[in-house]
């Protein structure tokens, strides 16, 4: 999956000329938490969030004692060393953007102009279509060898009971390197057929561990 089908492109912008009342107005208004600072050609100048206003503005919640905080322009406060993204990134790379640098949006960017922004809230979005944890179904977790081919071994015992695969994810099994975690989910209530047919077929299956089914 690449950046453009995720990213949001209605993106609430500013100049750098605007102020600090103006970007906590449209963050209010649009409820969001960053806005991109732009020029009049749409290029990226830089970056205000919510951080970035409590930083500049101490004394933001007495506004009426200092209302010179507020009518600072963008330009002195934005944040100018940004990570940006492109369109035809891979959503993981971004994802790992995110991990690395803690950030929470990366605005994307093509021939140097705004095109889009990336939130958490998007990736978060994301994760949960990509393992179709919003749908109805069961999860099931299997400890396997680190080996070629099972994974597709796997897939022929789901696809004998004619279950529907809605996601697979795949990870290292931290207690021993020479063994992965799968985790399956499939488009059924109830797996305990299924989890039968696994456990005789030889898998070690971790989740649901049902009473009453063994080998």
């Amino acid at each position: 999956m690449i950046v453009e089908e995720i990213m949001k492109t209605d993106v609430a912008t500013l100049l750098p000329t605007d102020t600090i009342a103006d970007a906590m107005k449209l963050m209010e208004t649009k409820k969001i938490r960053h806005i991109p600072v732009i020029d009049n050609q749409r290029h990226l100048m830089g970056l205000v969030t919510v951080a970035k206003i409590r930083e500049a503005t101490p004394s933001i919640f007495h506004a009426n004692e200092h209302p010179e905080d507020l009518k600072k322009p963008l330009e002195t406060i934005m944040e100018r060393d940004m990570i940006t993204g492109h369109p035809l990134d891979f959503v993981e790379e971004v994802a790992g953007l995110f991990y690395e640098h803690k950030i929470s949006c990366i605005p994307i960017i093509n021939d140097r102009k705004l095109v889009g922004i990336v939130t958490e809230t998007d990736l978060l979005r994301t994760l949960v279509e990509l393992t179709g944890a919003h749908q109805p179904g069961s999860q099931i977790e299997i400890k396997v060898p680190n080996l070629a081919g099972i994974l597709s071994d796997i897939t022929n015992v789901i696809k004998n009971r004619k279950a529907n695969i809605l996601s697979v994810l795949v990870y290292p099994d931290k207690t021993d390197e020479h063994f992965k975690i799968l985790v399956i989910r499939v488009q059924t209530m109830n797996p305990t057929a299924l989890i039968q047919d696994l456990k005789q077929a030889g898998y070690h299956v971790l989740w649901p561990n049902l009473p009453g089914i063994s080998i």
